[in-house]
């Protein structure tokens, strides 16, 4: 599919769709739950989907209702022989939450599981299961140390070490799955943690649905079993999932550059890493409202943002929509944090520096810093995002002021995390068409 954008002022009143990093974690949750729990708001991108059908080949009925909400069936087969309950194959699209996440879920399980996934995802380095999971008693085959590999369970709770500079997703499927599994207090010691705000999500969310387990410092997380009478309840839960700060980065940064628009469905106090697009809003001098239920964004930009200087290091997905608004700012910005990006959908890195520069927009590189040569002015391009749905969204954006249109090749990419964003853009009178 190729998208077409020309310039465009935008205005209007917008919700923003689920967080596919609460949706997927929601669906882990709700997996190992006992009872029934139903999701308002729930996701429906790609990787939302991907998730949906990894719980429900582990033996979670899932059912929509006709208000809309989704209700999942927690599964009570683990530990189970029967194979004839449970998918062995489990496919997590181009997710790597849902591989990193449900890999150390799917260790639960006594029967053997096959896990794979697509595109890019085939390419990232996953070793990190061949170190930890044999230390849990878990069989695991791999090909050398990516995807497709086999495991087979059921993973024994014991106090771990691990190193988190890779990614935080690693960690997360660590913590759920050992605080459905422990029968005793058990501690994960981390070195190198990057992206804590993900691991305050998992912590979060996962107090909700009723397992316990204390930070301490983001160097040891103590795991401590939920009382019994409490596990083996069966249980009603409604889960509201968080509106989306990563999809909603664009938006903002679309009101900034090109609005003004009011954007709903945020909660400020959320702990979603990608909630930090604020401060940079801010810096770079954008006229910005933050209200309770909403934020209204316009354009200041008539000539030029102040350039800013931000640590990405921990959100690395704002990189996109930030290099988007640095390509409007007088002067250079700079973002650290490369080296964050380099195990994305694409190398975004390279990716966002060709695609920018065929707009007309410089961006260097330098140890772990971008360097984004903003107040040029932004030309209309045909550019490839290779199949990176932030790289699509990014590009459009910064269409909305360029000198002339825009042509976004492979543009049904933002399919993985934000399906309605062409449509959402067109429903804020941004020029727009698909073909």
């Amino acid at each position: 599919m190729i998208a077409i954008i020309k310039p465009s002022a935008i205005l209007g009143t917008i919700t923003t769709p689920a967080s596919k990093s609460s949706m997927q974690r929601a669906c882990a949750l709700a997996l190992l739950t006992k009872g029934e729990t139903t999701l308002i708001n729930y996701g429906k991108s790609n990787d939302d989907l991907a998730a949906l059908e990894i719980i429900k080949n582990l033996g979670a009925v899932i059912n929509i209702n006709t208000d809309d909400s989704l209700t999942i069936i927690g599964t009570e087969f683990i530990n189970s022989k029967n194979s004839n309950l449970i998918g062995g194959l489990l496919d997590g699209g181009e997710s790597g939450l849902a591989i990193r996440m449900f890999t150390a879920i799917s260790a639960l399980f006594s029967v053997e599981i096959i896990i794979n996934g697509k595109g890019s995802l085939l390419k990232r380095p996953m070793h990190f299961f061949e170190e930890v999971l044999p230390q849990l008693d878990v069989s695991i085959q791999t090909n050398k140390g990516y995807l497709p590999f086999k495991i087979k369970g059921p993973l024994q709770p014991t106090d771990i070490t691990i190193d988190g500079l890779l990614s935080s997703q690693f960690l997360t499927g660590l913590l759920i799955a050992l605080a459905k599994a422990a029968t005793k207090p058990v501690t994960i010691t981390v070195k190198n943690l990057k992206s804590k705000p993900y691991i305050d999500l998992t912590l979060q969310m996962a107090k909700e649905f009723g397992f316990y387990i204390e930070n301490k410092n983001y160097e040891q997380f103590v795991i401590t079993p939920m009382q019994l009478s409490y596990t083996t309840a069966y249980k009603r839960l409604r889960y509201t999932v968080e509106g989306d700060w990563s999809g909603a980065s664009f938006l903002l940064v679309a009101g900034a550059i090109a609005g003004g628009i009011t954007v709903k469905g945020l909660d400020v106090c959320s702990t979603q890493a990608d909630k930090a697009i604020l401060q940079a809003l801010m810096d770079c001098g954008a006229s910005i409202s933050i209200e309770k239920n909403k934020i209204v964004i316009n354009s200041a930009f008539a000539s030029g943002g102040k350039p800013f200087h931000f640590n990405a290091t921990d959100c690395p997905d704002l990189f996109p929509p930030l290099v988007a608004l640095a390509a409007y700012c007088n002067g250079t910005s700079v973002i650290e944090g490369v080296s964050r990006l380099f195990y994305k959908e694409s190398n975004r890195a390279l990716t966002l520096q060709e695609a920018f520069n065929k707009m007309g927009i410089r961006i260097k590189l330098q140890d772990d810093l971008m360097m984004i040569e903003g107040g040029s002015g932004v030309k209309g391009a045909t550019v490839k995002c290779h199949h990176d749905h932030r790289i699509a969204m990014a590009c459009a954006v910064a269409a909305l002021k360029a000198e002339g249109k825009t042509i976004i090749e492979d543009a049904e990419a933002v399919n993985k995390s934000y399906p309605g964003f062409y449509e959402d853009l067109k429903f804020l009178t941004a020029d727009v068409s698909l073909s």
